[in-house]
């Protein structure tokens, strides 16, 4: 399954044409660093330019690891497809069915809430838990234990709805409680699931959680942000990213030649190609939307797959166009969305423009 795009990989990890788009990327948006990567019937190439800290001369580099932020959605969701088709979860389990019986306070509109309404942001949810929680949940995934955190985060977002039922409100929150329903289903978490089901099988090696890198060594690209003492970069710790409860929801890191083999299996899947992963009846419900949402991916106009993913210090946005063969990402180290996103979507476009 993975022997293309590991042959691809060996034969080019750079070409003009994604150089030229990290380079004009980084003019156009500012940031510090910049990526740009693609998968065509040429292979894989990958574009780098900048630094990874800001005012540092620290090169970024091609196999450096990005944060995924939201982006990690569209993986949270695939593992939940992976499980259903083993028989371990069904796709109308509900909130209720699953954690009724762990003594939360859970609303009775959201407790009718199954994986598909989860995972497509028509639970009910609220968007996000709140600033209390957030601050009681902060730290590094090493000093917190993220399944008992994301009991704590269920009982502060299942007590009250953020909106009706049905209606599309974008929740970090539905894609925490998919996760501590999956772990309480299973036994193991989340992390654990993830790996054994997404990242090993589509040997995404570089895969992890948080903000990437050891502090003070600049071994890899820091999120940027404004602040009092103006634009900096954020070293790893526990103000550079969420909580690590929100895991399942955006704080996966890898590199983007691991987020093109995730990003190559959907292309494939999407094709009706029969890729030995998930079937394409699987692939199918993960890409059909309710209205321009799916599960972990918005559908553009032309029926390719896009999403974005910033937890505000970067910013990373993925592609995946099946009817003409090309997955493409783009991203900056820096989390100034209105200077950068738009820069980040020309980027996607100049490199997945090809011949009809």
């Amino acid at each position: 399954m993975l022997t293309l795009i590991a042959s691809a990989l060996a034969l080019a990890l750079a070409s003009p044409g994604v150089d030229e788009a990290a380079e004009a990327l980084l003019d156009d948006s500012g940031a510090p660093g910049a990526v740009v990567a693609v998968l065509n019937n040429d292979g894989v190439h990958i574009g780098v330019a900048g630094m990874r800290i800001h005012r540092r001369d620290a090169p970024v580099e091609a196999d450096d690891l990005w944060h995924m932020g939201s982006n990690t959605k569209a993986m949270t969701a695939t593992l939940v497809a992976r499980l259903v088709e083993q028989g371990v979860v069904r796709w109308e389990m509900t909130v209720g069915e699953v954690l009724g019986s762990l003594y939360l306070d859970i609303h009775d509109d959201l407790a009718g809430a199954d994986f598909s309404a989860l995972l497509m942001h028509r639970s009910g949810l609220a968007a996000n838990a709140g600033p209390i929680t957030a601050i009681r949940l902060g730290g590094t995934d090493s000093s917190r234990d993220a399944p008992a955190d994301r009991l704590i985060y269920a009982s502060a977002v299942l007590a009250s709805t953020g909106g009706p039922v049905g209606d599309f409100l974008y929740s970090n929150a539905g894609y925490v409680i998919a996760a501590l329903m999956l772990e309480q289903l299973t036994g193991e978490t989340y992390e654990t699931l993830m790996e054994r089901e997404v990242f090993g099988p589509l040997g995404m090696d570089s895969a992890g959680w948080g903000p990437p890198g050891i502090r003070d060594a600049a071994d890899q690209p820091r999120g940027h942000r404004p602040g009092i003492f103006g634009f900096s970069a954020i070293e790893p710790g526990a103000s550079a990213d969420n909580p690590p409860a929100l895991n399942p929801a955006g704080r996966a890191h890898m590199t983007m030649a691991d987020l093109l083999r995730f990003l190559d299996i959907h292309r494939r899947g999407a094709s009706g190609e029969e890729t030995g992963y998930l079937s394409v009846e699987s692939f199918e419900r993960l890409h059909t939307p309710e209205g321009n949402y799916a599960m972990g991916w918005g559908v553009r106009d032309d029926g390719s797959l896009s999403h974005s993913g910033s937890n505000t210090m970067w910013l990373v946005t993925m592609r995946v166009d099946a009817a003409r063969g090309v997955t493409a990402a783009a991203g900056v180290n820096d989390g100034r969305l209105g200077s950068v996103a738009g820069p980040v979507s020309a980027a996607l476009d100049a490199v997945m423009a090809v011949p009809d």
